[in-house]
């Protein structure tokens, strides 16, 4: 995966990593086009950016976890990156969970915005059952290519606050549109989630939507201030994606 590094200060290095997913067919420059680095910025965050070339592609041939990992995680951690968060928008959403589901603890916290959370009839099935809380998670094996269902149980952790905390789960943040078109999966997870991390706003599922979440995302999020940022030690620079 091709990577952008953007470095919150020339003078010194944050601790913190913010790794940014696209949404499928979307390129990553439209983080910066769009105002999500410029965010971070004008809340003088002590958070790198990272912004990642995760083609749709990686998950059709479901090897996006494998290259997520190699290419970019285990390469920025062993840097000196002591906070990973992931931020993800649509499928690059569903990639944040996907990975931290097959690969956990490795990184620090979850953004996602829009997330595609998986087929529609599983989704009417948690409902019938009376949401993530009392729905009863399948058991035995799956198929690999039943990634939602494997996921939906590992989200239901999250409605047991203090199971979520004994099993080390990385804080999530949701932020989705009220009329996206992923709503309905959307306002499940919400009901499993702390409603200090669920946001929401008008619209759909579209760049406006998805800036005006980040901004409310960014006013919460646990990241230090520029001014606690570590000298930057010397570096060989990172190759820039073209």
């Amino acid at each position: 995966m091709d990577t952008q590094l953007m470095p919150a200060s020339k003078s010194s290095r944050s601790d913190t990593l913010m790794v940014f997913l696209p949404g499928a067919f979307l390129h990553p420059d439209e983080f910066e086009r769009e105002g999500f680095v410029s965010a971070v910025r004008e809340r003088d965050l002590a958070a790198d950016v990272l912004l990642v070339h995760a083609d749709v592609s990686y998950y059709y041939d479901q090897t996006f976890i494998e290259r997520l990992d190699a290419d970019v995680l285990k390469p920025q951690r062993a840097s000196g990156y002591k906070n990973i968060w992931l931020v993800g928008i649509s499928i690059g959403g569903f990639g944040a969970l996907i990975h931290e589901l097959a690969r956990p603890g490795f990184v620090d916290g979850i953004v996602a915005l829009a997330p595609y959370l998986g087929r529609r009839p599983l989704g009417a099935e948690i409902h019938k059952a009376g949401g993530l809380r009392a729905w009863k998670a399948p058991t035995g094996p799956l198929p690999d290519e039943e990634v939602d269902r494997k996921l939906w149980p590992w989200l239901q952790q999250y409605a047991d606050s203090k199971h979520a905390k004994q099993k080390q789960l990385p804080p999530l943040y949701l932020g989705f549109g009220l009329a996206d078109r992923f709503a309905s999966n959307h306002k499940l997870l919400a009901d499993a989630l702390p409603s200090d991390r669920v946001f929401t706003t008008e619209g759909g599922h579209d760049w406006p939507q998805w800036s005006k979440l980040w901004k409310k995302v960014l006013d919460v999020l646990p990241v230090p201030a520029l001014g606690q940022a570590m000298p930057r030690p010397a570096m060989r620079p990172m190759a820039i994606a073209a």
